[in-house]
């Protein structure tokens, strides 16, 4: 999940400080994330689902697919 996030990120040319300006998540905290120190809560993995548009189970490399199955 480590390298997803911080691969999504880079794809949206944003340091962590942007991605928390847009999104208010901690930049400590997305930090702990993108090295697998912290696995994000729900509530977390939710809202970076939403904002890259990509699926929950995508972030968490459940699937390769990073389209929404709805």
């Amino acid at each position: 999940m480590k390298n997803k996030l911080k691969r999504l990120r880079n794809q949206r040319h944003l340091t962590q400080i942007g991605l928390q300006m847009k999104t208010g998540i901690n930049q400590a905290l997305l930090s702990k994330f993108e090295t697998g120190e912290r696995v994000p809560p729900t509530e977390t993995l939710l809202c970076l689902a939403d904002f890259y548009g990509v699926s929950i189970d995508y972030i968490l490399c459940r699937t390769d697919n990073p389209q929404i199955n709805k």
